[in-house]
């Protein structure tokens, strides 16, 4: 939280971050559950770690999906693919209020 102060009146503003149904071990689940590798990228031995960069609406809905840190685009619509089909997660909320939270996600593909 962040505590501010003006003419000696102090604001406490209380932020609580978005939280994936189940959590974040749950999101790491779903993920590895759901993120399929493209043929294509395995025959060409394609590896990397894409960044997906997301909105959190204040319905919990996961809007504004885009990849910031690209390795392929077959990897990328890959990683976008999955976050954007995420299930609604609880939202984030500033003072009680549901607010719209920026979220970062690396998505790693190797090959084993």
């Amino acid at each position: 939280y962040v505590l501010s102060t003006l003419d000696d009146i102090y604001f406490e503003v209380v932020i609580v971050d978005p939280i994936f149904p189940g959590g974040e071990n749950a999101f790491r689940k779903y993920i590895s559950k759901n993120l399929k590798y493209p043929k294509e990228a395995v025959e060409r031995n394609v590896q990397g770690r894409v960044t997906v960069e997301y909105d959190i609406d204040t319905d919990g809905s996961v809007i504004n999906v885009t990849v910031t840190r690209s390795v392929d685009p077959l990897l990328d619509r890959e990683a976008k693919r999955v976050i954007t089909n995420c299930p609604k997660w609880k939202p984030g909320t500033r003072n009680g209020q549901p607010v719209r939270m920026h979220m970062t996600c690396p998505i790693p593909f190797k090959l084993q």
